[in-house]
């Protein structure tokens, strides 16, 4: 072979394999959309663990040509597709996570208030706002409940959801959810403050009374009779939850229970974010749908944070002991990201009042109301 032949054939490689002239401007703005992702999670620490995986996902899916999320030429996945397939499409991931959050989950402030249970269902109004008002810019029924759902503040029932209504808008979906989840900080306390006044936000609440063990190991399956009887299509996410949380309480199996907590958490935490990152490739991602996915999540954490606070203000013309408005805002299911924040808020307040027990109360039940809503999303729609 002539070294005229070499240099052909060099040539040929470079411009055929290599990714450097097969690169278009579109992928080069959505490494910036992973580097801002990234800047998030590492500097400013919005929810690292997840928008970690996330950012990179999107940063490596984004050279041109990689073997990520294709299929071979004898139709096997590719190594992230893998992640993807048999555990998002196939709806394994965000079930094991719950298992996870329900294994760290204390339900103790739940059971000691259940009238909170109705702060968190009021929490989910913007749920079904968003998902009427998408309707309006071109979404399918199936879309517009997969967007719909990301007011309920949590990124398992997010992608879920989405994976079985509108695959191709989980990369959308799932990094708008855990955005607004990262800057619940930011967004709920202005809300907090323009829905409630000085003497409002200075409500004093009695201590919660101490709750039993008997009573923490029974709520799980009372629990799981109750909802599934209710939303059978729920069962895959809230079963695994109130498995996790019956391991944590029955205090026999504290390896299982220290296992789902920590490792096992930790790898799906890993290949979850890995895959919804993957999905966001350039020409997917950069159209407008995904741009007013962003848009209408903004507006549904804001009318759940409405609702929920709405909800206490109403609960209390018919209650005898008045509960502190603040704590409305945590029916949001950012666990325990929006109690602290009803708790930070409520200490600007007044010092000496502490409502984190309190608004772990809502926050719990927001959990239980934003995976029942996704329930009947699944019922009305599959």
């Amino acid at each position: 072979m002539s070294w005229d032949q070499v240099l052909d054939l060099l040539v040929s490689i470079l411009t055929t394999q290599s990714g450097l002239p097969n690169l278009v401007f579109k992928q080069v703005i959505m490494m910036g959309v992973a580097f801002f992702f990234l800047y998030l999670a590492v500097v400013k620490k919005y929810e690292p663990l997840l928008l970690v995986p996330i950012g990179f996902g999107i940063f490596l899916v984004n050279f041109p040509l990689v073997p990520l999320m294709g299929f071979t030429e004898h139709g096997a996945p590719e190594l992230i597709r893998v992640f993807y397939k048999y555990g998002v499409e196939w709806e394994v991931i965000p079930c094991v996570i719950f298992l996870g959050l329900g294994a760290m989950t204390d339900f103790g402030p739940l059971i000691a208030n259940p009238k909170t249970l109705l702060v968190g269902a009021g929490a989910q109004l913007g749920v079904f706002i968003t998902y009427i008002g998408v309707l309006f810019f071109g979404f399918t029924l199936k879309e517009a409940a997969s967007v719909g759902i990301i007011g309920g503040a949590d990124g398992p029932t997010t992608i879920y959801l989405t994976a079985k209504l509108a695959p191709h808008l989980l990369g959308a979906n799932a990094l708008a959810a855990y955005s607004y989840m990262a800057m619940v900080p930011l967004i709920q306390p202005p809300i907090m403050r323009l829905l409630t006044t000085p003497e409002q936000r200075r409500i004093r609440m009695r201590q919660l009374r101490p709750v039993s063990p008997r009573e923490k190991i029974l709520f799980p399956l009372i629990g799981s009779i109750l909802i599934i009887l209710m939303v059978p299509a729920v069962a895959p996410l809230m079963g695994m939850f109130m498995f996790g949380n019956f391991m944590r309480e029955s205090l026999v199996v504290k390896r299982l229970s220290d296992t789902a907590q920590n490792a096992l958490m930790n790898i799906v935490t890993i290949f979850l974010g890995l895959s919804v990152g993957a999905t966001m490739e350039a020409e997917k991602f950069l159209t407008v749908k995904p741009l007013l996915i962003f848009s209408f999540g903004l507006l549904d954490f804001v009318v759940c944070t409405f609702g929920g606070i709405l909800t206490v203000h109403i609960m209390n013309l018919f209650i005898k002991e008045k509960m502190n408005p603040l704590i409305g805002s945590a029916g949001v299911s950012a666990v325990p990201m929006s109690a602290r924040v009803s708790h930070s808020e409520g200490l600007k307040a007044d010092p000496d009042n502490w409502l984190i027990m309190h608004a772990m109360g809502p926050n719990l039940a927001g959990v239980i109301g934003s995976a029942a809503a996704a329930g009947m999303f699944i019922a009305m729609f599959q």
